[in-house]
């Protein structure tokens, strides 16, 4: 092993920030050297002054910001106090991964970067900017950038003479080791209610009971769109409009039985895990000690999701079907990231249709293997659309349930939303981990100045909550352009927004884009109100935001605005688009897009 450490540090939101981080680890253990994997916050930064050789992996989240577990580590980096030379000794080189669709296109990586130059900290070689949006997907930008990485690296840090590198078909071991019993533990804690002082976090989420689960579009439509309620009390959760819930959904019964099935598990077995190298592994704080292989693989790992190419590497090497052996190492390949993309991305064929494809590799799994060929289920974010002013103690989101077809007979299903669909609070009690978090949409304090939100579908969602919110405290100039389909099939809340326009607390423009010839959108909407909007926003110092899906429509809606301030500012294009930038510094123009 080489003498010195290469430090990997990443922040990741949904997961695949670490899976290229953990990729980075392993072809660091092939060349020999010795590596660590960590997520930014679980790191101890005051180190950073010591050590020599990092590499930051690191994704961009919303408008620019940084993921979750990074956030720690992002206002240490940040502070002014920081001597210009601190990090003098540090070898550093950033990969972003971001999708050049949005604005702010790897944020993160670019501001890092700058950061620990001024610190004084040496770049190896250039910021490698991932894109979701090139043909072969983020590894497009990986790829080469990792040959530019290693070639730069082992010129510095060459491995000990006549140690040869190991080859990418011998196995690494595995992280952990499992240890099975026959003795069930005396009472499972992974489901307790927090302590009574403080609010629920990722590590103890509050079991909230489903009060409420109905169906808000019409039987007929092709959508099939919840309103979920949970019960929060004695859980100590406060929130306010633009604020998210967190939960992380389990895997689908049949599911958890197929794959128990494939790899011969005994679903009421007990194990514990020990890591394999206690210096640079924990045993993941989520699985009980010890766990029952039944929550292993109904509540962590993620056998439903699309597997990325690090799974098809790693089960290349148990391969000893010769077919079978051929095709995995093609999709773990450079040159066969597009026969990947046709296999698995194109079609959406998940981790576990993918182990029933290799019944023979599938068979020579190891159990030991699990952790690292499975990712953890990562939670899942909802805006709240709700007010705790207008309905305290409970939480309720609006839910669009994912089911479409692909070339493959089983239809694809969203992992959490057919999950919270199937929980049926009349047959019984049913309760959901979960946790709050503060939302990227933030509303003014001044009970005067106008707020415009434009939510088609469920963006509608974090304004629901806003508007009860601020109608409660007696703000009334809320203005909500809605769009849907169709006025009798997917208009969500409406007799809400009936009652609350009767009492003079709000204005609704609606949009239902199938219920005529021309399709008609919130864009077209935006444009008609010109005059209210432009007295809104320039003479009243008005808000405005926009929430929903990332395609066209946030786009679309934006040069709406800018045609408003054109034609009644008497603007040319380049001040309207001023006009919009200098809302967005002051936070007056405000978005929250998912894709």
């Amino acid at each position: 092993m080489s003498s010195h450490t290469l430090l990997v540090l990443y922040g990741s939101q949904t997961g695949t920030a670490q899976d290229t981080a953990e990729r980075i680890g392993r072809q660091a253990q092939r060349r020999r050297m010795r590596v660590r994997v960590e997520a930014l916050d679980s790191y101890n930064v005051a180190n950073l002054i010591s050590e020599s050789l990092v590499v930051f992996v690191c994704a961009t989240t919303g408008q620019g910001d940084p993921p979750d577990n990074m956030k720690k580590f992002w206002r240490f980096l940040f502070r002014k106090s920081l001597p210009a030379d601190s990090l003098c000794r540090l070898d550093y080189a950033v990969l972003g991964l971001g999708d050049s669709s949005y604005p702010k296109f790897n944020f993160v990586a670019k501001k890092l970067h700058k950061r620990l130059l001024q610190l004084g900290a040496n770049m190896l070689l250039p910021v490698g900017l991932a894109d979701d949006q090139h043909d072969l997907g983020p590894d497009g930008v990986i790829d080469p950038w990792l040959i530019s990485f290693w070639q730069k690296t082992l010129s510095l840090y060459p491995p000990p003479t006549g140690l040869a590198p190991l080859r990418e078909e011998e196995k690494l071991p595995p992280r952990y080791i499992f240890h099975f019993s026959n003795d069930a533990p005396k009472q499972n804690k992974h489901l307790q209610t927090p302590d009574n002082k403080a609010p629920p976090t990722p590590l103890q989420p509050f079991p909230a009971r489903v009060v409420f689960n109905q169906r808000v579009t019409d039987p007929s439509h092709f959508q099939d769109v919840r309103h979920i309620e949970f019960d929060i009390t004695g859980s100590n959760i406060q929130y306010s409009a633009g604020d998210v819930v967190m939960m992380r959904p389990c895997n689908a019964a049949e599911d958890v039985e197929q794959f128990c099935k494939l790899l011969k598990l005994e679903p009421e077995c007990y194990f514990t895990l020990t890591p394999t190298d206690s210096s640079t592994a924990t045993v993941p704080a989520r699985l009980p000690q010890p766990c029952s292989v039944r929550f292993l693989v109904e509540q962590f790992l993620d056998i439903s999701a699309v597997p990325r190419r690090s799974f098809f590497e790693l089960l290349a090497t148990f391969a000893t079907n010769e077919l079978e052996s051929d095709k995995l190492l093609e999709f773990s390949s450079a040159q066969g990231q597009d026969a990947l993309h046709s296999y698995c991305n194109r079609p959406r064929r998940t981790a576990l249709e993918v182990l029933a494809d290799f019944p023979h590799t599938t068979a020579e799994l190891s159990i030991d293997y699990l952790l690292d060929l499975f990712p953890e289920i990562q939670p899942r974010s909802f805006s709240i659309a709700s007010s705790l002013l207008q309905h305290p103690n409970r939480i309720q989101i609006l839910l669009a349930v994912v089911q479409y077809k692909s070339m493959l007979l089983k239809p694809r299903k969203g992992l959490c939303s057919s999950w919270l669909a199937s929980l049926d609070p009349s047959k019984g009690d049913v309760y959901v981990p979960l946790w709050v978090k503060k939302g990227s949409l933030s509303f003014p304090q001044d009970p005067d100045t106008p707020v415009i939100m434009v939510g088609p579908g469920t963006g509608v969602a974090p304004f629901r909550s806003a508007i009860q919110e601020r109608a409660a405290q007696g703000k009334m100039a809320n203005v909500l352009f809605f769009g849907c389909r169709s006025e009798s099939k997917d208009f969500y809340c409406r007799s809400e927004w009936e009652e609350k326009v009767q009492a003079g607390q709000m204005i609704l423009v609606t949009a239902f884009s199938r219920d005529q010839e021309e399709k008609i959108y919130v864009q077209h909407r935006v444009k008609e109100q010109r005059k209210l909007l432009w007295d809104l926003i320039a003479k009243k110092k008005g808000f405005f935001y926009i929430a929903g899906n990332a395609k066209q429509m946030p786009t679309s809606v934006c040069d709406a605005l800018k045609e408003v301030f054109q034609k009644e500012g008497g603007m040319t294009e380049n001040q309207a688009q001023e006009m919009l930038d200098a809302m967005e510094k002051a936070k007056r123009f405000q978005s929250e897009t998912w894709s």
